[in-house]
């Protein structure tokens, strides 16, 4: 099996058929599940590490379509972080005091401070999504969209944040599969809603915005993963794997003590 490649080529459009949802590097699930196994001893470290430099932040991005393993993935990947250093953000439908401001405004806010890591269940690329494929704005106003996002993103790592973006990429099949797997178990009924089936019917069309989302919006600063994710285990190896190896390149590391600690002697 020849090696896919994660991230797009920057400047290069996007075509999501040159993208195997069921790409798994010939690995088996045992094998990624003991490299990932250790990988999360060592994200937990550098979680730790982050928090007590509390020079330099992470946002994760986490787009998919319905049942593409967002939250499975924030579930796993993270199981083994300290909860005090992690901020989740579900991005939903706006508010109307949310409506009332530019599209960026909830997002920034929910932006992770020095220290934190913050992860975003879907994002300001609903913006360019959803809003495009139900033509919520008019064309000129999304289409302006693209830079709108590049350059806040760019204001973001300017100011210390490291952004990896993941799309998890399933097939229209393993979508059918997932939600089916839903209805057939009824603890997993409140997943599924009607409205996801309205949403399948537009997949091409969501495909054809998720390309310009990730050809417009791949930048050297915050570029895009393309993660296959059809096996769930090879989804969660190739997030972890990226994740681990973006913090290794922030310079972490414990601080110095303030003060000599050298003689400090704890009274009985």
């Amino acid at each position: 099996m020849s090696k896919q490649p994660l991230t797009p080529k920057f400047g290069s459009k996007v075509h999501l058929k040159d993208y195997d949802p069921d790409y798994c590097e010939d690995l088996d699930k045992k094998t990624a599940k003991k490299e990932e196994d250790q990988l999360e001893k060592r994200l937990a470290a550098l979680q730790e590490m982050l928090y007590a430099q509390n020079k330099s932040a992470l946002l994760v991005v986490f787009q998919a379509m319905d049942a593409g393993g967002k939250d499975g993935a924030i579930k796993k990947v993270f199981d083994s972080v300290n909860p005090q250093g992690v901020h989740v953000t579900g991005f939903k439908v706006p508010t109307p005091e949310e409506l009332a401001h530019d599209f960026l405004w909830r997002v920034h806010m929910a932006t992770p401070g020095r220290g934190y890591i913050g992860i975003f269940n879907r994002s300001h690329y609903e913006d360019v999504l959803v809003v495009r494929v139900n033509e919520l704005v008019p064309r000129e106003v999304w289409e302006r969209r693209y830079d709108d996002i590049n350059a806040f993103e760019k204001l973001l790592t300017d100011n210390g944040v490291t952004i990896l973006k993941f799309y998890l990429h399933i097939s229209k099949d393993e979508q059918k599969q997932r939600f089916q797997e839903r209805l057939d178990n009824p603890d997993k009924h409140w997943k599924f809603s009607m409205g996801d089936l309205s949403v399948r019917a537009r997949w091409d069309d969501y495909m054809s915005a998720y390309e310009d989302a990730l050809t417009l919006c791949n930048t050297a600063y915050a570029p895009w993963h393309i993660v296959p994710a059809n096996r769930k285990w090879y989804r969660d190896l190739v997030v972890t794997r990226t994740i681990v190896h973006a913090m290794e390149q922030m310079g972490l590391a414990y601080p110095e003590p303030k003060e000599d600690l050298s003689g400090v002697v704890i009274p009985d």
